[in-house]
């Protein structure tokens, strides 16, 4: 490495610097105007309470303090309430009669206040709030899906992948990670299951997603699994655990390896004679032994062929065995899959599986 490009890296390091600090910078001083401009807006409507009653709803005081609990900081909101109940106060005590219905309406605004301070306290622990706070779990949300998205294959491949999670939302237990071999010749895909369910489990997911997602593009395929292993042990948490199914397809030839973590198994559909065979393999749920072994299972993928990746919202349910499950699912895809792979992720997440559990799948044709 040269001189100059080991003064360069310096010179960038304190250009970054210096820009976030801009940034952190502005974004004060947008919301010390936010601040200001709340301030004038609550002030104006006290007046307008005060001097024209008949006019101004006495409630009309709890609009700014909605609106600062949008869009104000968790440091700034508790200060702008307490100006607002001031200005309440104020406006009480200059009402010519106070009935039973201004007490009323008086004692409803400061619960509203009261509420809004609290959770302003809550909030301190995340350190943003109201549209800030929702644009980064935003962002959260995004970055497990850009973490699943599927590198696009050479011709003659397809592949596709869905997800679902219980109750619909946003976050889930499930994701899947994808990398492709620098030479291109090969792609290693991971589904996995994290402990739990929903928002439960989706903050896990996505500390094990960005993870995985590193592991997966620097180990060989016989190393992903122990190294996600050893990685979910060190966390030491209490749900610390997640099965995964890890495929290794060669995209020359169609040799695959798949090896499962306590995970359901994979299914392989030839293309010949139409049959689903389900590869079993054996190894331990990650992160509750150390130094686990993960068998593998050999397969080629002819043209025609495809295998199927699914998590275990895809074939469990209450009171009914695994087994069961799977047989269902296959007969489901066989009948979904007839004629066109196009659309069979989405089609088989929507129609298969149980709605109060998160569900992923994954399936890899060869076309051609």
């Amino acid at each position: 490495m040269t001189a100059t490009a080991l003064a360069t890296r310096p010179a960038r390091s304190v250009t970054l610097r210096r820009a976030l600090t801009r940034l952190r910078r502005w974004g004060h001083t947008i919301e010390n105007q936010m601040a200001v401009g709340l301030v004038l807006f609550s002030t104006t409507v006290a007046v307008l309470v005060t001097y024209f009653p008949e006019q101004t709803p006495f409630t009309s005081l709890m609009l700014p303090v909605v609106l600062g609990s949008i869009l104000l900081g968790p440091r700034t909101l508790p200060w702008f309430v307490l100006y607002d109940m001031a200005l309440l106060t104020y406006c009480v005590s200059q009402q010519e009669s106070i009935t039973p219905r201004t007490l009323g309406a008086t004692a409803v605004q400061f619960s509203i206040a009261l509420v809004v301070l609290v959770t302003s306290f809550r909030r301190t622990r995340l350190g943003v709030a109201g549209l800030r706070g929702e644009t980064m779990f935003v962002d959260l949300r995004d970055r497990i899906l850009d973490q699943g998205r599927l590198p696009g294959l050479p011709p003659g491949w397809a592949v596709e992948s869905a997800l679902r999670s219980a109750g619909g939302t946003a976050f889930a237990g499930d994701f899947i990670v994808a990398a492709e071999a620098p030479d291109h010749r090969s792609v290693q895909i991971v589904v996995v299951d994290v402990s739990g369910k929903g928002e439960a489990a989706g903050t896990r997911a996505l500390l094990l997603s960005g993870a995985f997602g590193g592991l997966i593009g620097a180990l060989p395929a016989d190393g992903f699994l122990p190294a996600a292993n050893a990685y979910l042990l060190r966390q030491d948490w209490d749900e610390g655990f997640a099965t995964a199914i890890h495929l290794w397809l060669d995209l020359t030839t169609g040799d695959f390896e798949v090896r499962t973590a306590g995970h359901p198994p994979a299914v392989h559909r030839l293309a010949g004679p139409g049959r689903w065979s389900v590869l079993r393999t054996d190894g331990p749920v990650l992160g509750l032994i150390d130094d686990a072994d993960f068998d593998v299972a050999r397969g080629r993928l002819g043209v025609g062929d495809a295998v199927l990746l699914y998590t275990d919202g895809m074939v469990e349910e209450p009171r009914r065995d695994i087994d069961l499950g799977i047989d269902r699912m296959l007969g489901e895809a066989e009948s979904i899959l007839r004629g066109s792979f196009v659309g069979a992720a989405e089609r088989l997440a929507t129609q298969v599986g149980s709605k109060d559990d998160d569900r992923a799948v994954l399936v890899v044709h060869r076309a051609g």
